[in-house]
């Protein structure tokens, strides 16, 4: 299998050489060497060949030598809010645990969701689809549910690397996220896919109109999809009696567990009002971490911090991060949108195979420019694609998010890769859950999404 690595990714890098000295038809010689650089980092990140982190530097090392961006382009991504929220989103999560917080509320929840494995990731799943409701941050959801899910995990004896808490890692980390697409607030997509529509055509999307349209498929449908797959692939059985190792290094601490939950209330009542004061998530949570780790009154020293912070994860995101910008800036993105939009098979009064085109336009643009770069790129091409089509310009800016919220790759979606780092499991598991999920969105949920807006007269 390794060799079989090694090969696909030595075919790549022979492409990519053969573009910088032959250069492509339509492309100028910086989106021909930027298309190169991109196409051996996601051959990189595909096949886990070298760590995903050491991909990511490749990347970034690349591309300022060889001047394919500016720095602030190119290290776009540790600027970035996304970026400052994941870091806040490791510091509370380690104070959650240090303080033993995480234990009490998988004591609490415990005896509700531990009857069976299966309900056990059910009930995970429905609390993270609350949570897309109430938080506006697959992140910050995240950071909330991933110390308890692991708590409980150490409570029903499932160790780390087995099945029983790979599954429960696996099931917090989509639920904190996918069904978030089907909620206008949920998702960062969908915030850029809603301001590129108002600024572009003065489409302005509706919370009500965008759940309707939407969190029916991607949330009520996809989720019980989601738990199944789980199931299906890391089987695992709650014994009765069964006796965990404690983690000694967490002690209950409960004056510390009830400062932790004010400052916990007064940043989600924060992150839920951030329209009313226009405070950014990232910053509330930055603002929140500064209080963990101030001495005296916080909960984290310097190796508690140091043990919070996964630096190969957050290397990995930098560099997810920014290739999506570095692509819509260097041009490549609508021009590869535009070649894609030539072979695929739209035409008018063909409104199926223009619907699943659609969707897979979308689909397809997020392995090259991340999911956050999907609506960048492709809400800009919505009045061309929506006259080649026929169908209504709403209706066609909304595909995008069927398309954008079907992941092949854990490197497209950073949310996903900072839940597995913060449950510390391995990233290795959501590629298997993500292209067996991906088959299924392609091959069910888009015809089905498709009767459901007929029926809403969407098309």
């Amino acid at each position: 299998m390794r060799y079989l690595k090694e090969v696909l990714v030595g075919l790549v890098a022979l492409l990519a050489l053969a573009l910088v000295l032959a250069g492509v038809p339509g492309l100028t010689a910086l989106q021909a060497q930027t298309l190169a650089a991109v196409l051996v980092t996601l051959s990189l990140w595909g096949t886990a060949l070298v760590p995903g982190y050491a991909a990511s530097l490749l990347f970034l090392t690349v591309v300022i030598i060889a001047g394919l961006a500016a720095p602030a382009e190119a290290f776009s991504g540790f600027s970035s809010q996304a970026m400052w929220l994941v870091i806040s989103g490791f510091t509370i999560g380690e104070a959650i645990r240090s303080v033993g917080l995480g234990t009490r509320l998988a004591e609490g929840l415990g005896p509700r969701l531990s009857h069976s494995y299966p309900a056990l990731l059910g009930g995970l799943m429905g609390l993270c689809i609350v949570l897309s409701f109430l938080m506006p941050s697959s992140v910050g959801r995240a950071v909330v549910m991933v110390p308890v899910g692991m708590a409980l995990a150490d409570r029903l004896g499932f160790g780390r690397g087995s099945n029983g808490r790979i599954g429960i890692a696996l099931i917090i980390a989509f639920g904190t996220h996918m069904p978030g697409f089907g909620v206008l607030p949920g998702n960062i997509p969908n915030l850029v896919l809603a301001g590129a529509a108002e600024r572009l055509y003065d489409v302005r999307l509706a919370y009500a109109s965008y759940l309707a349209l939407h969190f029916p498929v991607l949330g009520l449908v996809k989720a019980p999809v989601i738990v199944w797959l789980v199931l299906r692939f890391f089987p695992a059985r709650i014994e009765p009696g069964a006796t965990p190792e404690l983690d000694t290094s967490v002690r209950s601490d409960p004056a510390r567990q009830r400062w932790l939950v004010l400052l916990l209330v007064a940043t989600l009542g924060l992150w839920l009002t951030d329209t009313l004061h226009g405070i950014s998530p990232a910053w509330i949570g930055m603002a929140a971490s500064c209080i963990i780790l101030m001495p005296r009154i916080g909960f984290l020293d310097g190796p508690a911090f140091k043990q919070a912070m996964d630096f190969g994860t957050l290397l990995f995101i930098a560099g997810a991060l920014s290739l999506g910008v570095v692509v819509t800036e260097s041009g490549l993105g609508p021009v590869m949108a535009h070649w894609l939009t030539g072979i695929l098979p739209l035409a008018q009064g063909h409104d199926f195979a223009n619907f699943a085109s659609l969707v897979g336009l979308g689909a397809v643009t997020g392995i090259f420019t991340t999911i956050p770069g999907v609506p960048a790129v492709l809400t800009v091409l919505a009045g061309e694609l929506s006259e080649l089509t026929g169908l209504p310009l709403d209706a066609v800016i909304m595909t995008q998010v069927i398309g954008f919220s079907t992941v092949f790759f854990p490197y497209q979606a950073p949310p996903l890769l900072v839940a597995m780092g913060l449950s510390g499991e391995s990233v290795k598991p959501l590629l298997k859950i993500l292209l067996a999920l991906a088959a299924v969105s392609l091959l069910v949920l888009t015809p089905l999404a498709f009767f459901w807006w007929q029926l809403l007269g969407w098309i």
